[in-house]
């Protein structure tokens, strides 16, 4: 129980760790896929390098946050060593449900996008099948006796490891991992007749016993489907209190009330104005936006409304400097376009709508209606 009360501690802690670091994530965002395959053995009891046991295994989850997620892992085991035959193909299935924690996103945040090296710890509890004949026949000096073997039942497992990870690719969509783990049988005994192994699955009192675990070592590759933001990964989201808000409101409504006579300098609008062609500040609509959206508030249509119908306007879109450089330029002219269709609803002719991603340093979640 105390384990248990741990587990659920960690959890939370790791939750509210990195509960606002990222973007908000939907239902199906941050889900992956995985296979690993490896070798076994038995912990205690035999010489290591014998009696390997083979598996293969299938890996789904999801990440919650950088540093939480949840996953449910099946591995089919094959050779019957150390114990005697089960004359089965696939002699031990073991379903586990994991938590998961990136050590590396806990201890040192998360930067933006996956590290090249990350190191992920695994937990859970799982479910355990054995098949084949519930007793072998074993030859001894009083003739030949019936042993109970560990075939067909069930017991309940359970699989501590860690994961040693390198995320691949531009887009950090594959992963290849390491992962040395242990895996207990919670309810199994173990017992040894004439030098051979034997073991009733399920029929003892639940007790981590390394007498009654194997270590394994297995890799295996993922990979993470692709999430709403249009990456395979969280996107950090910079958050503001309402006093930078305010500032830049404040340089907003300083723009709009400079003389007539007055240049804009700034940047990205005289980057996109022709050139000899004077810019007043009555020429110029500015919009903005919540962070990471280009959906338009109540707010942005008001001051849209006050373009006139048969006008000609050139939009500029921007974006903040957080977040990648992609995800950025696909925002702004996802910006420009929200505008561009509003006003063209209005009867307002546009000329160009583009997006011209991150300008300047600071916060820029803009669209700017040039009227010409």
């Amino acid at each position: 129980m105390k384990k248990l009360v741990l587990l659920c501690a960690v959890a939370a802690m790791t939750a509210s760790v990195s509960a606002q670091t990222v973007t908000e994530s939907k239902t199906f965002d941050n889900v992956y896929i995985g296979v690993n395959g490896g070798l076994a053995t038995k912990a205690t009891g035999h010489e290591w390098m014998n009696d390997l046991n083979s598996n293969a295994g299938l890996r789904i989850g999801r990440w919650f946050t950088p540093v939480f997620g949840l996953a449910v892992e099946s591995n089919a085991y094959f050779s019957n060593k150390p114990f005697g035959t089960n004359h089965t193909f696939v002699r031990f299935l073991n379903t586990s449900l994991l938590g998961t924690v990136n050590f590396s996103n806990w201890f040192g945040r998360y930067p933006g996008e996956p590290r090249s090296f990350e190191v992920v710890g695994v937990y859970g509890l799982g479910w355990g099948h054995v098949f084949g004949n519930p007793y072998h026949e074993m030859n001894t000096a009083a003739g030949t006796v019936k042993i109970p073997s560990i075939a067909n039942r069930n017991n309940v497992t359970s699989k501590a490891g860690l994961d040693f990870v390198f995320n691949l690719g531009n887009d950090k969509a594959w992963q290849f991992y390491v992962e040395p783990a242990v895996v207990w049988g919670l309810n199994d005994a173990n017992g040894k007749v004439n030098g051979e192994h034997y073991a009733t699955v399920g029929k003892s009192g639940v007790e981590y016993n390394l007498n009654r675990a194997f270590v394994q070592l297995n890799a295996g590759f993922i990979y993470k489907f692709k999430n709403s933001n249009g990456t395979h990964n969280f996107t950090v989201a910079k958050l503001y209190d309402q006093e930078e808000i305010d500032r830049l409101n404040g340089i907003i409504n300083d723009l709009r009330n400079r003389p007539v006579q007055e240049k804009i300098v700034e940047k990205v609008v005289t980057k996109e104005v022709p050139v000899g062609k004077e810019v007043k500040v009555e020429n110029l609509v500015f919009v903005t936006f919540a962070q990471g959206k280009s959906a338009l508030t109540k707010e942005a249509k008001k001051a849209l409304d006050a373009v006139n119908s048969g006008a000609r306007v050139q939009i500029v879109g921007t974006a903040s400097p957080e977040g990648n450089a992609a995800l950025n330029q696909k925002l702004s002219q996802n910006r420009a376009n929200a505008v561009a269709e509003y006003l063209k609803g209005r009867g307002v002719v546009v000329d160009e709508a583009v997006g011209k991603g991150v300008q300047g340093t600071t916060s820029n979640r803009l669209a700017i209606v040039y009227v010409k």
